[in-house]
């Protein structure tokens, strides 16, 4: 797929090299000329410097021919002319654009084909309050994904001493939970992956994946560990996009408190808000976190735009004892020295984002993608199509059909109705089938089991 990436920051920089290992045709345009130089000397990608809304810079970059385009650079308003000129030059098929501002997102009639031809809208800070806000409605889990419009949910979480299950086959699962469907997606251990059969035994740190429907999640939580009491308290620290967004989330049924350093924007944000306690000052300050409770915290989100902030007052609130603390971190060198760390749960808006656009750049009806495990694994909503004849997994039960190494399909939706897997499920054509794969490698392979003969076509 031939894709053009406009922007090279972060998140365009994050996204190129999560598309350039996947054959994928990649150009990067920026006007910042030293920043694509560093980011061709570690990838296989053309760079194009200029104006990314510009017609000319854009022809340059190929765009005649090209399938997608992916506006992130850090401004809106060049993000959606882009898309326009795009469209309307060059019929580029699929145009995806980061959009920040609220004032944008609130009026949803703007991007149609007769408006703004914008086809996917992405708001990164959005995914983010999102993905937190799961995970604080799931006290103890260290991720939590939908599928199927929130029927099915694949949660990861640690397996602590002293949970049911730990030091017992997974076979054991049904005998513990008769009524509840389950089935573990996917076990690591020190980082590395461990086959989910049925003699596997669970041991104390796995970080276990698993799939059930979204009203047996906490039945099957506490199978692994002990559950959490819902959290009831919470602090953020940072008064930007997330962390007033997710205060608003939050204020109706938790005591949401909100820490920032300027004081223009402390009380703007205290205008807006109706229950949150909105506090001028800075949240590595030691004496201002125990003043506020912490130790009486149920989670600590440290939102600000500043990754070392972040860090040390999330490490500072865990101290203090705040039961869980949350980092948002952008560079990935430190979300790799901060994870299974003092920080409970370092979230990336990099990857966060990057599996919402994955699902666009996949071969096939492909409806969601999660990246997990920082890029390296993969969880996948695809819908079957054709028959038995066409297709290599309709028609087929589980068992039958070749999966690539590593993979595992968990779950099936078949229109309302959720499927746990078991090796003699049968997929029918239409159903929504929830793959996980401990390897991304394997991505292509499984592509092409999704695609139909032409046969059937």
């Amino acid at each position: 797929m031939k894709i053009i990436i406009l922007g090279a920051g972060q998140v365009g920089s994050s996204v190129a090299e999560n598309l350039v290992n996947e054959a994928n045709d990649i150009t990067v345009v920026d006007t910042d000329a030293n920043r694509l130089a560093l980011l061709q000397d570690r990838l296989d990608i053309r760079t194009i410097e200029g104006e990314a809304s510009h017609p000319q810079v854009l022809e340059r970059a190929g765009a005649e021919d090209a399938d997608m385009i992916l506006a992130v650079t850090n401004s809106d308003e060049i993000n959606m002319v882009a898309c326009q000129v795009a469209y309307t030059l060059f019929h580029t098929p699929t145009k995806i654009a980061r959009v920040r501002s609220v004032e944008y997102l609130a009026y949803p009639k703007l991007f149609n084909q007769e408006a703004l031809p914008v086809d996917v809208l992405i708001s990164p800070e959005q995914l983010v309050t999102d993905h937190i806000q799961r995970l604080i409605e799931l006290p103890g889990a260290l991720q939590v994904l939908d599928f199927a419009d929130g029927k099915v949910q694949l949660v990861a979480v640690r397996a602590y001493h002293g949970g049911p299950l730990v030091g017992h086959a997974l076979s054991t699962l049904r005998e513990h939970m008769p009524k509840v469907d389950t089935r573990v997606a996917a076990i690591f251990r020190h980082g590395t992956p461990i086959p989910p059969h049925g003699d596997t035994v669970i041991e104390v740190n796995d970080e276990v994946f698993f799939i059930a429907a979204r009203k047996d999640i906490r039945a099957v939580m506490a199978e692994l560990r002990n559950i959490d009491e819902k959290v009831k308290r919470v602090i953020i620290a940072g008064g930007g996009n997330i962390g007033k967004r997710l205060a608003k989330a939050l204020e109706q049924r938790c005591r949401v408190k909100l820490i920032d350093h300027n004081r223009e924007r402390t009380e703007a944000i205290a205008a807006e808000l109706k229950k949150t306690m909105v506090l001028f000052g800075d949240a590595a300050d030691e004496e201002l976190l125990l003043d506020e409770n912490i130790e009486n915290t149920g989670v600590f989100c440290a939102l600000t735009n500043d990754d070392e902030a972040n860090i040390l007052s999330a490490m500072l609130a865990k101290r203090l004892g705040a039961r869980k603390v949350m980092a948002l971190i952008n560079r990935s060198s430190y979300v790799d020295l901060m994870q299974s760390g003092t920080i409970d749960i370092v979230i990336s808006p990099q990857q966060a984002m990057i599996g919402s656009l994955l699902a666009h750049v996949r071969r096939g009806d492909v409806v969601a993608v999660h990246s997990l495990r920082r890029g390296a694994a993969e969880a996948i909503e695809a819908v079957a199509h054709g028959d038995r004849e066409s297709s290599k997994v309709v028609g087929h039960a589980i068992e039958e059909i070749t999966l690539p190494h590593g993979t595992t399909i968990a779950a099936i939706v078949r229109d309302d109705t959720v499927l746990i897997a078991h090796h003699d499920t049968v997929i029918n054509s239409g159903d929504h089938v929830i793959l996980f794969l401990v390897d991304k490698k394997y991505v292509p392979d499984v592509e092409k089991l999704f695609q139909v003969g032409i046969n059937f076509l």
